[in-house]
């Protein structure tokens, strides 16, 4: 049976169960409907929910009701959820350790803001009771002592958030996600939340808190005998002490939940909001109210004309970020390092895909993804690739990896060096045993030839010019080839270069910039050094789809170490006087002498 701790104990009114399982998945999915629930086993069950010959297993796309409409896209083979564009209500995720008073909070924000609360176990509870196809898929995972597969689980809170009411009255979503491969669904799904709460309590009150809980199985209400005495000795006399709130099991739950917890932070570091909760219920609440109050008033300044593009509220809190890496003037960079950056462009390139975008690109200067600095480079950027092409495989999506061919005549022919020898490497890569590359990744050349009706996604890999051979052309063929579908440059380098009549540089010059023009960052991170060298690091200037341009200055911490300090945003990339502006602490609308120290910037753009 399912342990009575993972179910809130509020009980919600507004839960129904989710229709047939089979109006909520993709493909992968489908012909879990003809199948008797009866008859299948916890290990056939999880085989309908894996997506074909792939590694991770993610809903990507799911079924809507009410008033939302469903169309089916050729190009993603899946279903797709439309929403009515207008001003939306407050959207809350909620997060907290076992008895950190979750519950008591979720239930004085619902009476307060009248959000509809979502909780994952009230969700499973109501799909089990009614028999639904999808409760009896959890089910038989719950009786094999298994956890319920994400797929299932997301595709309940999808649909759930999907009704009419939660997107009226906007919703409070209750200890969902718990790992990070829940919040990627989420994000992938484009579902995020206004402000991620986490209730923040020390570890020896939560266990004191645990071990004094009793449940009440006739109402399902949790009391705790010293806190939240039971109101009548009839009631105190039927209390049970759940199974999971022994002292070793309360400790083993805490470390879980902060080995999770840790996980999904770096999906919401910029929304994120811990609240001390180790303070009467009354307190907690006001500083919550006050908060979402908060979050209202900066929604409506958002929703005025000239404010869409999204600010960064707390400025002291990215004061003390460290999301940006340090130390990045040492190569090889860590493999964690290198990780960070994988991750952040994929989240970022996900997110632009997701709201509509089809020309996009990367750019990324670090020494380690930078093959201007070294050739030797272009192994590291094809790692960038690779997770890029096996996140959208993951997805179902067809992906053609494509890198210019040589190109000229003659004496010109040739290809830049830095891509010599690009195809081979990503060739022989691993893509791992899931049968991606070949089934779903293909690798291609530059021109409207490698356009195949099956590509659903185009990566290509740092496109650029040589002496006297302009790659523009095949490139523009091939995008007029894929239509409507993404086509992503990293790293490209679209610039005129010489050739040897000089023709290059005159005839056509305004339509190759204007098309190079086309593509819009979806993410940019450029390192900042004094002018003319590349130590020591002054700076930093990031963008992350749909985010604003952040400029951040790197300060060196009295016990050796470094941090990064942000200093500004901009709706649009700066260009060098405003950098050197937000260096200096001078007004935007200040002219400034590029002269002296700060005049290093001055050959960054």
């Amino acid at each position: 049976m399912f342990p009575t701790s993972t179910f809130s104990s509020l009980h919600s009114t507004n839960v129904t169960p989710t229709p047939s399982l089979s109006y909520l998945s993709t493909s992968s999915l489908s012909s879990s409907s003809s199948t008797s629930s009866s008859s299948s086993s916890p290990s056939s069950s999880l085989s309908l929910l894996q997506s074909s010959c792939l590694h991770r297993r993610h809903l990507r796309s799911f079924c809507a009701f009410g008033d939302t409409q469903l169309r089916i896209d050729p190009k993603s083979k899946g279903l797709k959820v439309t929403c009515s564009v207008g001003s939306e209500p407050l959207k809350v995720m909620i997060s907290g350790a076992p008895a950190s008073g979750k519950g008591t909070q979720c239930e004085l924000i619902v009476q307060k803001f009248g959000l509809v609360h979502i909780s994952t176990g009230d969700l499973l509870r109501a799909e089990v009771s009614s028999g639904t196809e999808i409760g009896n898929k959890a089910k038989e995972f719950m009786n094999a002592g298994r956890l319920v597969p994400d797929e299932i689980v997301t595709a309940m809170v999808m649909t759930r958030l999907s009704r009419q009411d939660a997107k009226e009255k906007g919703w409070l979503l209750d200890g969902y996600p718990r790992s990070f491969s829940q919040a990627q669904s989420l994000e992938e799904l484009k579902i995020r939340p206004d402000v991620y709460i986490v209730l923040d309590v020390p570890d020896e009150i939560l266990v004191n808190r645990c071990i004094g809980r009793r449940l009440d199985p006739v109402t399902g209400k949790i009391y705790h005998l010293k806190n939240f005495p039971p109101e009548t000795e009839e009631i105190k006399s039927r209390l049970v002490i759940r199974r999971d709130d022994t002292e070793e099991k309360v400790k083993s739950r805490l470390e879980i939940y902060k080995k999770n917890a840790e996980a999904i932070s770096s999906t919401y570091s910029n929304i994120v909001k811990k609240i001390n909760g180790n303070r009467p219920k009354e307190e907690i609440f006001k500083e919550i109210e006050s908060l979402l109050l908060q979050v209202q008033k900066d929604r409506v300044k958002m929703m005025k004309p000239g404010n869409i593009i999204p600010e960064i509220k707390n400025k002291k809190n990215q004061d003390n970020w460290r999301g940006i890496p340090t130390k990045l003037n040492n190569i090889p960079h860590s493999r964690e390092i290198r990780k960070y950056f994988y991750t952040d462009v994929l989240e970022a390139t996900q997110r632009a895909i997701n709201d509509g975008r089809t020309r996009l690109k990367v750019e990324i200067n670090i020494p380690e993804l930078n093959p201007e600095m070294d050739v030797y480079r272009i192994g590291t950027l094809m790692e960038l690739v690779r997770v890029l092409a096996l996140s959208f495989a993951d997805d179902g999506k067809h992906v053609k990896v494509c890198v210019q061919g040589s190109m000229g005549e003659g004496a010109l022919i040739g290809m830049p060096l830095q891509l010599a020898g690009t195809r081979q490497i990503l060739e022989f890569m691993d893509w791992g045993d899931y049968g991606a590359m070949g089934n779903f990744i293909k690798i291609g050349s530059v021109g409207s030839k490698e356009v195949d009706e099956q590509d659903d996604i185009f990566v290509i890999v740092a496109p650029q010019n040589a002496v006297g051979n302009c790659i523009i052309d095949d490139l523009k063929a091939m995008t007029d080839a894929a239509g409507n579908r993404p086509v992503i440059l990293i790293n490209p380098r679209l610039k005129d270069l010489p050739g040897s009549s000089g023709v290059m540089q005159t005839m056509g010059r305004d339509k190759r910039l204007e098309y190079a023009a086309s593509f819009e960052n979806c993410y940019f991170f450029r390192l900042l050094y004094y002018a003319g060298t590349q130590y020591p690091i002054m700076g930093a200037l990031r963008m992350s789809f749909p985010y604003r341009y952040e400029l951040y200055k790197r300060v060196d911490e009295p016990s050796g170490k470094e941090k990064y300090v942000i200093l500004s945003t901009f709706p649009e990339r700066p260009d060098t006087d405003e950098v050197n502006d937000a260096f200096l602490g001078k007004p935007r609308n200040k002219t400034k002498e590029a002269s002296g120290i700060w005049g290093f910037l001055s050959g960054i753009f």
